[in-house]
Order: C-alpha cells, then structure tokens, then sequence
C-alpha cells in the first residue's frame, strides 16, 4: 500500500513581525511632522495578542491605523489577520481602537472549510485537529488541487499550508 500524502492548513501570525511593526509605526508617529506632537500612539499586547491605538481625534487615528496596516503588509503579515473593534471614545475627547489578533483556525470555520472540500468530491480526508486541518490524499495532485481551492475562497482569515509531506 503505497503512503499517504499530506498537509495541514494553519492560521498563524508570527507575533515578532507584529512587534518590529509597531515599533517601526511608532517610530514613524514620532518623527512624522503631522502626528509628531499629537499624542498618538500604538500599544501592542504579546499575551492577549491586541493592538490598541489612541489618538486625540477620528482622523488621526485613521492615519495612524494606515501606517500600522501599511508596516504590517512590508512585513508580509496578512491584515485579515486582524479584527478590529469599533472605534471608541476615551477621556478627553479622544478616541481609541482595538485590534485582536486572529491565531488559529475556530471550530466553525474549520467546519466550513472542510465543507468545501468535502463538496469537491475529491478523493481526500479531512480531520480537524485543534485550531488546524489535516488534509490526506494518495495523490499529491489531489492536494494540490485542494491547495489551489482553498486558496480561490476567502475565509476572513489567512490561511497558510504546512507539513506538506
């Protein structure tokens, strides 16, 4: 019987790149003419995995969100990564926005995932393990082919495909 080929598909966000970005952001506030004194800012949580920006008003906290979006894609970070809150009011008429950061597959977008593998009557097996899938085939080119699927489709998350053996 010949082995079994196979692959997982993963949701990860290496959190050192999320970190050298908002230290670049930061940095870029703090020089930038336009926010320089403005008292923004951008805090980023390892452990609950959040970013939270403060700004005096809306319009300098859409600017500073740009900047961090912009540094995250030159760090090649996916920004479906990130869920962001509503921005909020703070005390003295500033405003506040918080981001999490997604990490892991939920239990209801592996079941949809799996679905839509399920539904291409393609010769694989899929089991959920966790926050990840693994997906078997006898064939590479099976694979490949769920690859080249679950690429096509947009699950709100970033999806990356490792142990590909």
């Amino acid at each position: 019987m010949a082995k079994d080929e196979s692959f997982d598909v993963v949701s990860q966000v290496d959190m050192q790149e999320v970190d050298n970005a908002v230290q670049q952001a930061s940095r870029e506030i703090s020089q930038r003419f336009d926010l320089k004194d403005s008292g923004a800012s951008i805090a980023f949580d390892r452990a609950a995995a959040t970013l939270t920006f403060a700004a005096p008003s809306d319009f300098v906290l859409k600017q500073v969100r740009d900047i961090m979006s912009t540094k995250l894609v030159k760090r090649s970070l996916d920004l479906k990564a990130i869920s962001w809150d509503k921005p909020e009011a703070a005390s003295g008429g500033s405003s506040r926005l918080v981001g999490h950061i997604v990490n892991g597959i939920e239990a209801e977008i592996a079941r949809t995932i799996n679905k839509d593998i399920r539904e291409t009557k393609l010769k694989v097996k899929v089991q959920i393990e966790g926050e990840k899938l693994r997906v078997t085939s006898a064939s590479r080119d099976t694979l490949q082919e769920v690859i080249n699927l679950l690429r096509g489709k947009d699950y709100g998350i970033p999806l990356q495909f490792e142990n590909y053996r």
